[in-house]
């Protein structure tokens, strides 16, 4: 098993994307911290994990909020005593709003959740990674994070930075034995769509413009494995860098 003995951390783990990481990563020998705001989702997650004979727990958590981010590290080193792995894929979308109508509320909503969370979480794990020289992180960003209109214009500019980020933290502590990676999912069949509501026509008109381009949508389980191969010793040479999965679709 690829992470055997593995304490790993998983942020919007109720569903989607992180509902599948945290299951392969269970089954791959890894006790799973699986976290999300949805504390039923995320428990009936757990269940799921430990039935099958995984190692998990379950920690309601909203990524936008400080105090929550520190409880979330701070049971999982209280429960398993350290932490090895850290995925952040809690995000939400932003209505398509393109950028002459963005209020100050969506703009810090957004970046809330998709970038400064993502901060928090790093900030709280470094110091841990740095003691044993040893620590993977991986970002769930966004082909929106690469290109100009694939979301609205505080989506975009959240995935944008989210990678930014990766990569310095890749290269700044890499001496220590930390790797940080990103990957830039396509379409992928999550229920982050929930996250919005009567979105802009104008906005989203301009970004589905290039959709029929779209090859196919993923399935979480896609995105899963990319996670399990950056998160073990495998890519133990891959750091700083965005992986694209979206079936070739920003390759037109």
């Amino acid at each position: 098993m690829k992470l055997s003995g593995k304490v790993a951390i998983v942020t919007g783990a109720a569903s989607g994307m992180g509902k599948a990481i945290a299951e392969l990563f269970a089954q791959e020998g890894a006790k799973v911290v699986a976290s999300d705001l949805n504390a039923e989702g995320v428990q009936a997650v757990v269940k799921g994990i430990t039935e099958k004979g995984g190692t998990a727990i379950a920690v309601t958590a909203n990524v936008a909020k400080e105090e929550d981010v520190q409880h979330l590290i701070d049971t999982a080193v209280k429960t398993y005593g350290t932490v090895d792995i850290l995925i952040n894929n809690a995000g939400i979308m932003d209505n398509f709003v393109p950028a002459a109508e963005i209020t100050d509320e969506l703009w810090e909503r957004v970046f809330a959740v998709n970038t400064t969370g993502p901060m928090r979480t790093t900030r709280k794990v470094l110091p841990i990674f740095m003691e044993k020289k040893s620590g993977a992180i991986v970002n769930i960003a966004s082909i929106g994070g690469l290109q100009g209109s694939r979301a609205g214009a505080t989506y975009t500019a959240s995935k944008h930075a989210l990678i930014g980020f990766t990569k310095n933290v890749g290269f700044q502590y890499g001496e220590y034995g930390i790797r940080c990676n990103a990957i830039a999912p396509g379409g992928v069949e999550t229920n982050i769509g929930t996250t919005m509501n009567n979105p802009s026509q104008f906005g989203m008109g301009k970004a589905m413009s290039g959709a029929n381009n779209n090859p196919r949508s993923g399935k979480p389980e896609e995105i899963a494995t990319i996670a399990l191969f950056l998160a073990s010793d495998d890519a133990s040479f891959v750091n700083g860098a965005v992986i694209v999965a979206d079936a070739g679709w920003t390759a037109y």
